[in-house]
């Protein structure tokens, strides 16, 4: 499948020591680039984590985040009860300083350390964690193709485009040739001394050889029939499209600088304007 290498992709699973959160998301990058932000309890999935995004995706920039939030409810946690007393002792030794001082529960409640969640199994919460990732790299590759394919239609249509503008300067080419043979032989005429005919005709060959753009065309067609074939494939395909498209670039640059007709350096420009908007699509394929 086509794919985009702009995506996002987000997922919760309850487990018994809190909420575990991944999201996923990338943009355009050369080769593939994982960051990853975990919390503690996840740091050893990190090799783990990397080999199943490295599995499903090839290119692009990606920021992929995994956090374990605590139970909002209370359920299922414990007081530290040490440490409640010990903040206790402390208020008592600290009351005649600072007499006005109160404290309420709920914020003793909030300090680090008072609320205990139960310990996590780690074998457990990891197994949890990648089940979860592959959920949301599910879903973050069928954005990609998604969006893959809205990209690929759009590079279709505007190889269509090409290829028609390719077909009409191929029709025109034949008008052209007549028109600067005569023009060749109207300048011929004025000269006040006759011209060897043999000799003009040698030269208007030549002349003509050097404005020839019938390979140009030919090559613009057989770059035509791989752009599609590429996306008939449905594989990962930027690089080589990106590498087409200097191809199809040079071709488009030759036919302006061989043009002596307004019609065909029009032709011209609008080819590179199609292919640089192709080149700006290819760019965001993975």
């Amino acid at each position: 499948m086509i794919r985009s290498m702009t995506a996002f992709a987000s997922g919760e699973r309850v487990t018994p020591w809190g909420v575990l959160g991944c999201e996923l998301r990338s943009v355009n990058h050369r080769f593939l680039e994982t960051g990853l932000r975990l919390s503690d309890e996840l740091r050893a999935l990190e090799p783990q984590l990397r080999e199943k995004v490295a599995a499903r995706v090839q290119r692009g920039k990606l920021d992929l985040a995994m956090r374990l939030r605590a139970p909002e409810a209370a359920t299922g946690l414990a007081v530290n009860e040490a440490l409640l007393e010990q903040l206790g002792a402390l208020a008592q030794r600290l009351d005649p300083k600072f007499p006005r001082l109160r404290v309420e529960f709920t914020e003793l409640l909030q300090l680090p350390g008072v609320l205990q969640a139960p310990a996590a199994d780690g074998e457990a919460l990891q197994a949890q964690a990648l089940e979860l990732l592959d959920q949301v790299l599910d879903e973050f590759v069928a954005a990609r193709g998604r969006e893959g394919a809205k990209l690929a239609a759009a590079i279709s249509e505007r190889v269509d485009a090409i290829e028609r503008i390719a077909g009409e300067v191929r029709t025109l080419i034949p008008a052209i040739r007549e028109g600067q043979r005569a023009k060749l032989a109207a300048r011929l005429a004025d000269l006040p001394h006759p011209v060897d005919p043999g000799r003009a005709e040698q030269e208007l060959v030549m002349w003509l050889q050097k404005l020839d753009v019938d390979e140009e065309l030919d090559r613009l067609a057989s770059h035509i029939v791989e752009i599609r074939r590429i996306l008939g494939q449905g594989q990962p395909a930027g690089r080589r499209l990106d590498f087409l498209l200097q191809e199809f670039n040079r071709e488009a640059n030759t036919l302006g600088s061989k043009s002596v007709d307004a019609r065909t350096s029009a032709a011209a420009v609008e080819l590179k304007v199609l292919i640089d908007q192709v080149r700006e699509q290819v760019q965001n394929l993975e």
